[in-house]
């Protein structure tokens, strides 16, 4: 009996994982890439917020002095900018330094008075202001991030900055006690309203609920973050998990195995067509060549190999040296599987000859293939305890072999079973396949006891 073995690569329950730093590196390109797009969108998120701001200025405020606020939304632009150049998933010092940059020249907006203005109001009037929602735009933006440490740190740098300011005010602002005075003498009879309307006062428990609801928020939307993460991390997983598949599996077959839950442990028999290919003579050709063009000439030809399994619908079972086994009605079965089979054989004849005209054109010698195919019944499941496989299993995979190693003694390029050609006819909607294969009859293959009758491809 022989065994064709395949790594289960869907099943992360229970199939080997890939080593840790694989699935780092796999993990930390996916999240660069969506670090990389969602800084993008931010910043044109941010980009338009402030050319909204830009064009509402000047109508809150006509005057020149708006023009001191013109230049700082083109600051916070530049910011933004900054922030996209330095992004990267881990810490950045760099993107740390522009983020309390951001923050830091926000409260200065709020807090300190606009140099060029005439208007003269007491300190508490500027940090009482209605400017501290404006944090809440560089909250939501920073969202696009996905990075809930730069929520929950700006929340936390917004927080210490803002307590920070008003107690530099509070110790610096000596108020204006007319002012107080005409509020109290005008409100007297309501001190709560006389309180608030007194120009020079800091209104505290204001202040607090202030930062208290934008912790909240911010809070909130790391953990909102956070989870989307998780997702994140899940989604790279699965894409991971995918092109593991796409190594395996024509494109067809990757989308019917993802949409199934472990398809492959299901141990079943069915008729499968199975076809070997490798190169004749390697051993000679590789004898006078540098290692290096030994691997590079595998390289191209495992390529184009592979290349005609994928596009006829195949599954590349393993690589053989400088050879391959492909299986055709694995894992998934269908209707035309022997006559994608013996395309595909012809199709590798075709590519390999195309090949060897550029390596004639380059001085290389031509390569040689032999392409065995044979079509029967064969068991499929894992096999394994820790480490699972999933395997073909059967006579099949052993005849196609040796049908395979006949071509030498054919001189041919392509040889198939007549079980093969049978099913294929009835696959085929016309003749076209079969023009220029020869009938072989009378073949011994080893290790069966009756003789065989191949189909040949010059």
């Amino acid at each position: 009996m022989a065994t064709s073995s395949l790594t289960t690569v869907l099943s992360p329950h229970t199939a080997p994982q890939p080593s840790d730093s694989s699935n780092s590196k796999f993990t930390e390109a996916a999240l660069e890439r969506h670090k990389r797009e969602g800084m993008e969108l931010a910043v044109k998120a941010r980009w338009a917020a402030l050319a909204v701001i830009a064009v509402m200025l000047p109508f809150i405020n006509p005057q020149l002095e708006v023009l001191y606020f013109e230049a700082l939304v083109l600051a916070f632009a530049l910011i933004a900018w900054g922030q996209l150049r330095v992004a990267r998933v881990g810490r950045s010092w760099a993107e740390l330094l522009l983020l309390f940059c951001d923050l830091a020249l926000m409260t200065v907006v709020i807090v300190v008075p606009n140099p060029f203005s005439t208007t003269d109001w007491p300190l508490a009037m500027e940090y009482r202001g209605q400017g501290f929602q404006y944090f809440y735009v560089l909250l939501a933006s920073s969202t696009m991030a996905y990075s809930w440490r730069t929520i929950r740190g700006m929340g936390t740098v917004t927080t210490g900055l803002w307590l920070l300011a008003l107690g530099i005010i509070w110790f610096l602002s000596d108020g204006d006690p007319a002012l107080t005075e005409a509020a109290y003498a005008t409100f007297g009879d309501n001190p709560v309203l006389a309180e608030f309307m007194d120009p020079n006062n800091l209104l505290f428990y204001i202040r607090v609920q202030e930062v208290v609801v934008f912790l909240i928020v911010a809070v909130t939307l790391a953990m909102t973050v956070r989870r989307y993460g998780d997702l994140l991390m899940g989604h790279a997983a699965l894409e991971r998990e995918r092109a593991n598949l796409g190594r395996y599996f024509s494109p067809n077959v990757v989308e019917e195995l993802s949409q199934n839950d472990e398809p492959l442990k299901q141990i079943r028999t069915q008729d499968i067509a199975v076809l070997f290919v490798d190169i004749v003579g390697f051993t000679r050709y590789a004898a006078d060549r540098t290692p290096q063009d030994v691997i590079e000439t595998l390289r191209q030809f495992h390529q184009r190999m592979e290349d005609e399994v994928f596009r006829h619908g195949g599954t590349l079972d393993k690589y053989l040296g400088d050879g391959l086994m492909a299986t055709f009605g694995t894992p998934v079965a269908g209707d035309t599987d022997a006559l994608n089979a013996l395309r595909c054989g012809q199709a590798m004849v075709q590519s390999v000859a195309a090949w060897n005209a550029e390596r004639t054109s380059a001085g290389e010698p031509p390569i040689q293939v032999g392409v065995g195919l044979h079509y029967g019944p064969a068991v499929l499941g894992d096999i394994g305890a820790n480490r699972l496989e999933f395997a073909v299993i059967g006579n099949t995979v052993n005849v196609a072999s040796r049908i395979e190693a006949l071509t030498r003694n054919l001189s041919v390029k392509l040889a198939a079973s007549d079980d093969l050609l049978a099913r294929a006819r009835r696959e085929a909607a016309s003749d076209e396949p079969f023009t220029d294969l020869t009938r072989h009859d009378g073949l011994e293959i080893r290790g069966l006891d009756t003789k065989m009758t191949l189909w040949a491809q010059s």
